[in-house]
């Protein structure tokens, strides 16, 4: 029997499970909200990179400086699925996977074209509506145009420059540019990263009104390619040996990871060639980044403008015995960089409440005066880009599905994480549980010997978050209450 400590809470947690159901039927009948419109509204320009884990930042001089030093860190951001598509579309959507059914990064679970029937409201069309003059420039979604002519612009967007073939080449690709497709060739300044920050400078000199720019350069992902400037950047660089790279004992872990043999000599090798390289790549964002902050402030419009920065999930480069990738549930893969800088934040700061990509719509929207639709499942981040001390979630939401095009990904799962722990449930029945105060590096899986409070108390938990819609998510990622207490107790810490 559980102590009469536990049944209470379970009682709550009953109630407020009772409470999102409840909520669930009227969710998308819910009034959009929306923020007051200042009388000057600033500029938003959200930079978005590409499978970058949350690495030491300082080895990039411009966003080190001019982001990180003159911003906030938000040092526990979480991306809501650890794969390309399915996490992009959460950002468009302001909605978990489970919503927006994009599950993967091809058709027919996945990819640009899964995600089409939804182009009509995204954030995009959220700030353009407000009159905010918009631009996408680069990576949108995987697959994208399939099924479309290569000259298809989606809705909300005044400028266009995204590409439409070689993705991950950064040279030898085509551009839709604003529906004309233009063809680059293997010149030095045909890099990708270098002609969509020629772009967004262009963009930001010749908008007269307030903007909002998504900038999504391609790296680092593979094969990050790099700049020929930077070939000789990192030489000496090997992949961090962190505590669970080439981890020793699997025993305790899921049948896909115990299956992972341990790294070889050429394992390591390409590790460590991959990381060098996406160091490389990581500097023509240095460079975008610089770049666009110098003509920002030339123009006097730097002091009027958001920057933030993150990507749209992690990596792994070793840790657990993986060879390089993401799409696990381990912190590597769904903690990701985040950085903000702009009017009221205080530079230097770092922000510890654990936020989502699924906050970044509503948050661009608050600072637009823009409407948020009612199936919006986020947070807005502005309270905390403003020191405010505001009531707010104590568990983020990570969801998973595995594609059969890509059988060594994990089989489908949810994890819920909380200030202490990292839970995850798996399809197979197998679950994972991670005392992060105590195991950082996520080497000790608890599952198996936990109090069996904690794992009811846990499975509920992410139960209430996996079935959530709209105003529900921002019940159950607070776990409040029908009578309003605040729940859970500690051991959910």
């Amino acid at each position: 029997m559980f102590p009469e400590r536990s049944r209470r809470w379970l009682a709550r947690l009953a109630a407020a499970l009772t409470l999102c159901v409840a909520l669930s039927g009227i969710a998308h009948g819910e009034p959009s909200r929306a923020a007051p419109v200042s009388a000057h509204r600033p500029n938003v320009v959200f930079i978005l990179v590409d499978d970058l884990n949350a690495t030491d930042l300082s080895r990039f001089p411009n966003i080190w400086n001019l982001l990180v030093r003159q911003g906030a860190t938000f040092s526990r951001f979480f991306a809501t699925n650890p794969w390309c598509c399915p996490s992009r579309s959460s950002i468009l959507r302001s909605q978990y996977m489970h919503s927006h059914h994009v599950l993967s990064n091809r058709p027919p679970t996945g990819g640009f074209p899964k995600f089409r029937p939804l182009e009509t409201s995204t954030v995009g069309t959220w700030m353009h509506d407000a009159g905010y003059r918009t631009a996408l420039m680069g990576k949108y979604l995987n697959q994208y145009p399939t099924g479309a002519s290569w000259s298809y612009i989606p809705p909300g967007w005044d400028e266009w420059a995204v590409p439409v073939t070689r993705l991950y080449q950064e040279y030898g690709y085509a551009l839709n540019e604003n529906g004309t497709i233009r063809q680059y060739g293997h010149a030095a300044d045909d890099y990708l990263e270098d002609v969509l920050s020629a772009k967004a400078g262009a963009f930001a000199t010749s908008t007269t009104g307030p903007f909002f720019l998504y900038l999504a350069p391609v790296a680092p992902h593979l094969p990050a390619h790099y700049a020929p400037r930077h070939a000789d950047a990192f030489s000496d660089e090997i992949a961090p040996r962190t505590a669970s790279f080439d981890q020793a004992d699997t025993s305790a872990e899921p049948q896909w990871l115990r299956e992972r043999a341990p790294l070889s000599a050429k394992d390591v090798r390409r590790i460590d060639r991959v990381h060098r390289n996406r160091l490389r790549a990581m500097l023509g964002v240095d460079d975008m980044v610089g770049d666009l902050v110098a003509t920002l402030a030339r123009t006097g419009r730097l002091d009027d403008t958001y920057i933030f920065l993150t990507s749209d999930n992690g990596f792994h480069l070793g840790q657990h015995r993986l060879r390089p990738g993401k799409t696990t549930p381990f912190e590597e893969d769904i903690r990701v960089p985040m950085i903000v800088r702009g009017p009221g934040v205080a530079p230097g700061s770092a922000i510890g409440a654990l936020a989502s990509t699924v906050d970044l719509a509503p948050t661009f929207a608050e600072l637009g005066g823009a409407v948020t639709p009612s199936y919006a499942e986020g947070r807005s981040l502005v309270p905390l880009l403003q020191g405010r001390t505001v009531p707010w979630r104590n568990a983020v939401l990570v969801e998973f599905a595995h594609a059969d095009y890509s059988p060594r990904t994990p089989p489908d799962y949810g994890v819920l994480r909380t200030d202490r722990y990292s839970y995850v449930e798996y399809a197979t029945g197998e679950r994972q549980l991670y005392d992060l105060s105590e195991d950082p590096a996520q080497l000790h899986n608890l599952a198996a010997t936990a109090d069996p409070f904690l794992m009811v108390a846990l499975s509920a938990r992410l139960a209430m978050l996996r079935t959530c819609a709209g105003v529900t998510c921002r019940v159950a990622d607070a776990a409040v209450a029908a009578d309003g207490a605040r729940a859970p107790p500690a051991p959910l810490q």
